[in-house]
């Protein structure tokens, strides 16, 4: 084990090594993984326990780490590596001086003090670490130097789940039409071994088998560093069922199943959903909105400066109100991975028990999309190299094509128009004549409330940076976009990128319609928009000035919350992610024919007759 470790340790270019460490917000960012030199001390050890993992059948399991360093310093670190024994790097050049480097980010991390103040004194500690099954081994390597400079010690005995290519971590989400379901997990079982199917039935009733597709993506379809060098990780396969023809407000058991070769099946855990209601039903539906939530890691590993404060907080308020929610939209900014791909195994953990009980349906942000000549709109390196390829692949969404990250999607009361922000969406763009069909297409007689969604801002925040451009939106947000809400009457425009949440008043072409603040009713002369991208990742700032539209600005961790109660009642919550208690509300009331009413330029100006 040590002496693989050694030989896999060859030289690297300094500029390769740096390459992705731009910006910093990527805990793992921070590991200067290629300046690794290798320095193991006899005295030395680090041992983990226990060996084998999930005997009862458990996808996670806390470890303990033991380590004995006998020169210890304050920056000791210890990483966690999977797979246990790193692929091989070559050399960058054979001509220029080799520096010896790992060519492999660890999955996670911490600091060897964090739970003995005494280690720099005895150099002897341990810590507790959560895994989760990730499809290969694990070991723990203790590293000096800090994590600029990190300088191998010792190496730990490796550790494995008993069934690491077990399928794992479903994900729901409404298919194209309302009565579809989609089911997609991730597995170790390529087609060649095993063929992937769901086992699915109401309650009480005879349960049938659909088969489900297999794709994954390989470190060649990333668009640049770190996801196509340190950052990569077999993301092993993906897998989805589309299960068809459901009865609408039935409960469904579901549980996943992989046929081998020899004719045995391997299975997960039994789960449940709750079916879509008929579209334009008359019942009580309730609806999760937020943007930039991020992962952490329940065992405090990976962090620094709080980079996902609040992500924990959110995912278990709403884990804790799941009987109280029939479907979450997460507009963006998902995993924050940003090219480290171990992480989207991560998050698909840490929201299992929200998207495996409830469609969990995504937008595409900046952080899943933006890369430099990779066709995105914004010329960014945000997305790590990832281009979008894991996000595309790990989740399913019903758009028409998958690399174009635009859709709607029914459900009972609500028409949903998610839009890309990441893609060009200005007048005359093939987006845009989406926007506009996807509006338009809407029956408001049926289905009375119109959700419009992106993951930048592309109607109005006063969050500091766009304060500062002066236009308190997106470069060209509106420009185009604001007279097809008030054309198609929008009720309500949501966005994330900025970490904070704010309401606005009912508005068009930046005049308040409509001088209440709690209640609404009667004619919808204006679309009010909402930014509630503070679902866990550090906080942004606000203007000092408080926009005239501005009805209620919270800086803190939270999500919305719509609760149709009929055709004609909604109600709007506001919470916070900390204490899931509501500290910003308004309700609607309106008619069909309130919605029918002509309001400015949301009518054709002339008739036939006339």
């Amino acid at each position: 084990m040590v002496w693989f470790w050694v030989l896999v340790l060859f030289t690297a270019n300094l500029k390769l090594g740096l390459a992705h460490i731009h910006g910093g917000e990527q805990p793992l960012a921070k590991i200067n993984i290629l300046q690794t030199t290798v320095a193991l001390h006899e005295s030395a050890s680090i041992s983990a326990e226990p060996v084998l993992l999930g005997l009862k059948g458990e996808d996670t399991e806390w470890i303990t780490v033991n380590f004995v360093n006998p020169k210890p310093s304050l920056d000791d670190w210890v990483g966690v590596f999977s797979p246990a024994n790193p692929s091989a790097c070559p050399p960058v050049n054979e001509r220029k001086k080799q520096l010896p480097y790992i060519c492999s980010a660890p999955i996670k991390y911490k600091y060897a003090n964090e739970s003995s103040s005494s280690y720099a004194k005895t150099g002897t500690a341990s810590l507790r670490f959560q895994l989760i099954n990730q499809r290969a081994d694990f070991s723990f390597a203790l590293f000096s130097g800090g994590l600029s400079d990190p300088i191998l010690v010792a190496i730990s005995n490796p550790i494995s789940f008993t069934n690491p290519k077990a399928p794992l971590y479903p994900r729901l989400a409404q298919g194209k039409s309302w009565n579809e379901m989609t089911v997609t997990w991730t597995s170790g079982y390529d087609i060649d071994e095993a063929v992937p199917f769901v086992e699915w039935g109401r309650k009480g009733d005879l349960q049938v088998r659909s088969p489900a597709g297999t794709l994954t993506f390989k470190q060649n379809s990333m668009c640049g560093s770190p996801a196509s060098t340190v950052g990569w990780r077999d993301p092993g396969f993906i897998h989805t069922s589309f299960l068809k023809d459901l009865w609408p407000n039935f409960v469904y058991m579901y549980r996943i199943g992989h046929l081998l070769y020899n004719g045995s099946v391997v299975w997960s855990k039994t789960y449940s959903f709750k079916s879509s209601p008929y579209p334009g039903q008359n019942s009580l539906q309730r609806v999760v909105i937020f943007g930039d939530m991020g992962k952490a890691e329940r065992d405090g590993s990976n962090e620094y400066s709080d980079y996902q404060p609040g992500s924990l907080n959110t995912t278990d308020q709403l884990i804790r109100d799941l009987d109280n929610i029939d479907i979450v939209f997460h507009i963006g900014d998902l995993t924050y991975s940003n090219g480290y791909i171990s992480q989207w195994d991560q998050f698909t953990a840490q929201v299992e028990p929200i998207a495996s009980t409830v469609p969990y349906m995504i937008a595409s942000g900046n952080h899943e999309r933006d890369w430099p000549n990779s066709g995105s709109f914004y010329d960014t390196p945000d997305s790590g190299g990832e281009c979008g390829v894991p996000a595309e692949t790990m989740f399913y969404y019903p758009a028409e094509n998958k690399a174009k990250f635009w859709y709607s999607t029914d459900y009972g009361l609500f028409h949903f128009c998610i839009a890309d922000s990441e893609h060009d969406w200005r007048e005359g763009s093939e987006q845009y004549r989406f926007i506009e069909q996807c509006l338009a297409s809407v029956d408001r007689h049926r289905q009375p409330w119109l959700i419009f969604s992106a993951h930048r801002v592309l109607g109005y925040s006063s969050n500091d940076w766009y304060s500062q451009e002066g236009a308190y939106e997106e470069p060209m947000g509106r420009d185009g976009l604001q007279k097809l809400w008030q054309k198609y009457k929008v009720d309500i425009a949501f966005y994330g990128h900025v970490h904070n949440y704010e309401r606005s008043c009912p508005i068009y072409q930046n005049q308040c319609v409509n001088k209440e603040k709690n209640h609404y009713s009667g004619t919808v002369n204006g679309t009010i928009h909402v930014v509630v991208g503070g679902a866990g990742s550090h906080l942004s700032k606000f203007s000092q000035l408080i926009p005239y539209w501005s009805i209620y600005r919270d800086y803190d961790f939270g999500f919305v919350k719509l609760t149709a109660f009929n055709q004609s009642s909604l109600l709007f919550e506001y919470k916070k992610s900390r204490d899931g208690k509501v500290y910003d509300s308004f309700t609607i009331s309106r008619d069909y024919k309130d919605v029918l009413a002509c309001v400015h330029d949301g009518c054709e100006p002339t008739t036939l007759a006339s």
